[in-house]
């Protein structure tokens, strides 16, 4: 299949899982092009089928801003007949739901099956924005088929915006050989010493991935059992994190370590995971955690109660459920039943 992804390039579960998802499809034989304003995080290395195609945005006085929605529809339709695209996959409904639908208005060539998947703030927060809504809606509806990465977001979907149409869940995966309990190239010593508990935290430091509670439950932990926790990623919250640190008095016991291209060098290091979201579609950190053999403590009634469960063993679990072959084999048939009609 010829097959056309649209991400945010930039670090976040969306475009992480769309990257990955489109190595995967290529490494199968599939022809993937991928269109965006940057070149996605974690495409970091030539492949064979595997495209990127940059949109451009004009900076035109009388717009405040470029608009980025009808650059990205343009280039999509120019991506679609020089290569003959038979499936736009898009991740996010806006605005990229809402860019394919375009695009297929302006191609003079064969039409592709567009399929959008839901990841979680395009619906729990940007979504459910009432100036937003109506948009949503009609993205979500014009798309030929339509996923969300959990049952609990489809279900939110659905009563959110009244979709009547069918919602496929396929859950977020990882790479096994990528993701394991051997993949740290760091050092724990480089952490903490031998006597010390290591806690780790992954986001993009939004108010929704509620990081200053991470820092208050860690001062707990560290009052109990000495220990040593790595934040690693940014975000607006991350200068509030810096303050409630020093408020904290933990500034030898946190350490920043900003974005990371390869959270799998570090992550087994760790001897628990953090993420007590307020809001959770899946949780692709957790995810990769478990698949670390990392224990992780997350929020209740969210997406993360699909990806946890108690007292299994974290590898196992992850490896059993949401490798990436028995993922990826979920896309592509389901790409081959939206063809199909």
């Amino acid at each position: 299949m010829n097959i056309g992804i649209t991400c945010y390039p930039v670090a976040g579960g969306s475009g992480i899982v769309a990257t990955e998802l489109g190595q995967q499809l290529a490494t199968r034989g599939h022809q993937v092009h991928f269109i965006s304003y940057a070149l996605p995080f974690r495409l970091d290395k030539f492949q064979p089928n595997l495209y990127f195609h940059g949109v451009e945005t004009t900076a035109y006085p009388l717009f405040q801003h470029p608009p980025y929605t009808l650059s990205l529809a343009a280039k999509m339709a120019e991506v679609i007949c020089q290569f003959n695209l038979e499936i736009l996959h898009v991740h996010y409904a806006i605005p990229h739901a809402t860019s394919a639908f375009l695009a297929k208005q302006l191609v003079t060539c064969e039409v592709p099956k567009v399929i959008t998947t839901l990841h979680g703030t395009d619906i729990t927060l940007v979504g459910s924005d009432p100036s937003y809504y109506d948009i949503t809606r009609f993205s979500i509806n014009a798309s030929d088929g339509i996923t969300a990465v959990s049952a609990y977001l489809a279900e939110e979907t659905r009563r959110t915006f009244k979709i009547e149409k069918a919602i496929a869940v396929i859950h977020n995966f990882f790479d096994g050989a990528r993701f394991n309990p051997d993949s740290m190239t760091c050092k724990r010593r480089d952490f903490a010493d031998d006597k010390e508990f290591v806690v780790a935290h992954i986001s993009n430091f939004r108010p929704v991935k509620r990081i200053i509670d991470v820092i208050d439950i860690f001062d707990r932990i560290n009052k109990a059992l000495p220990s040593k926790l790595l934040l690693i990623g940014e975000g607006p919250d991350a200068i509030l994190a810096r303050r409630q640190v020093g408020k904290k008095n933990l500034n030898d016991r946190v350490i920043f370590l900003g974005n990371q291209d390869r959270v799998e060098a570090i992550l087994p290091a760790a001897d628990l995971f953090l993420l007590p979201s307020e809001e959770e579609s899946f949780g692709l950190a957790a995810l990769e955690a478990l698949a670390c053999g990392v224990p992780v403590i997350g929020s209740s009634g969210t997406g993360l109660t699909e990806v946890i469960e108690d007292g299994e063993e974290a590898r196992r679990l992850s490896d059993e459920k949401f490798n990436a072959h028995k993922i990826v084999n979920q896309y592509e048939d389901f790409y081959r039943k939206v063809l199909n009609g």
